[in-house]
Parts: structure tokens; sequence; C-alpha cells
């Protein structure tokens, strides 16, 4: 497994464990710039419901699916 790879099942595993994490703050734990962790978010959209909100209370968060009503 890459390192890619490994830093994107974390991005996941911290995501299921903390609920919201912040760009800098993926930044800063795995050494890496702000760019490559929005590359790694955006490469993760396209298998996991993520949301993204900008700004000092956003941050980056997974949908929890049980909590969406779809009306008939």
């Amino acid at each position: 497994m890459s390192d890619v790879e490994i830093r994107r099942n974390e991005i996941i595993e911290l995501l299921y464990t903390y609920k919201k994490y912040s760009i800098d703050d993926f930044a800063k734990r795995f050494g890496v710039s702000r760019r490559t962790i929005n590359y790694d978010i955006v490469y993760l959209m396209d298998f996991y419901e993520i949301d993204t909100k900008p700004g000092p209370h956003g941050g980056i968060s997974l949908i929890d699916l049980s909590l969406i009503h779809i009306s008939e």
C-alpha cells in the first residue's frame, strides 16, 4: 500500500472517529500541504459521502446517511 493510500485511509478513519476535521489539522498531522489534503478529499468524495464547509467553523465531515429523509 502506498503512502497516499495509507494517508487517505487514515483520513476516513479520523472522520469516523472525530466527526469533523479541518484541512489544516490534516495537513499538520500528515506533514503535507493543504493542497495535498484537498486532492485527497476530492478523490475520497468519489467513494464516501463527504461534506466540506469553508470558514472558521467549517471543516470536513462524513455525511450521516441515516439522518437523511427521502420523501417519495
